[in-house]
């Protein structure tokens, strides 16, 4: 199973089904701040439609080699999740979602966990490319490609329909050869 420590307390560990009652809890008590730029929180009512997720899209992902969707554990406790969009092989590209709990924001653990996460990518699995898709609003969020070098690539105007609106969406990009240059300053 994969597992990726980030730092001393913190990794990655692809999901299982024992983590849908974590998740879910972490998503329940920060429902109104994820609702607001995620689609799926109001489809997500009870730890059963976490299983599902998992059951049928996370770990089925993961066992195709086609990229690991983690939980976020942080001294032992649930904090977010972090994983990529099913890899395109023919291309060697993916694009990355994350959330975190609120209890775990502010402290640079999100940004942390996708430099980890975007080394491994390319490191490990020979990615050529990796994306990150923001609501344009969503300023937290956009500043962690931001901050890692990622660069923008385009808005897509009305994209998502997040919280009862369309969202614009703010794509970034960044190339294996972009990542290793950074990597070596």
């Amino acid at each position: 199973m994969f597992q990726l420590r980030v730092n001393e307390g913190v990794e990655l560990r692809q999901f299982e089904l024992a983590d849908a009652e974590p998740c879910f809890e972490s998503v329940d008590r920060n429902r109104a701040s994820l609702r607001e730029w995620l689609p799926w929180v109001d489809r997500t009512h009870s730890p059963a439609d976490i299983l599902d997720f998992l059951r049928k899209r996370a770990i089925p992902q993961y066992q195709a080699r086609n990229g690991p969707s983690c939980g976020i554990w942080v001294g032992g406790q649930f904090a977010g999740s972090l994983g990529c969009h099913p890899i395109d092989w023919p291309n060697r590209s993916c694009a990355l979602g994350y959330w975190l709990d609120e209890r775990f924001r502010g402290r640079g653990l999100m940004t942390g966990c996708c430099a980890a996460f975007t080394d491994y990518l390319f490191r490990e699995l020979k990615l050529h490319r990796i994306a990150v898709r923001c609501a344009t609003g969503n300023h937290r969020s956009c500043a962690i490609p931001q901050r890692l070098g990622f660069r923008q690539e385009g808005i897509e105007l009305e994209a998502e329909w997040v919280g009862g609106r369309w969202v614009d969406l703010l794509n970034w990009g960044i190339l294996e050869h972009e990542w290793r240059r950074s990597a070596s300053r």
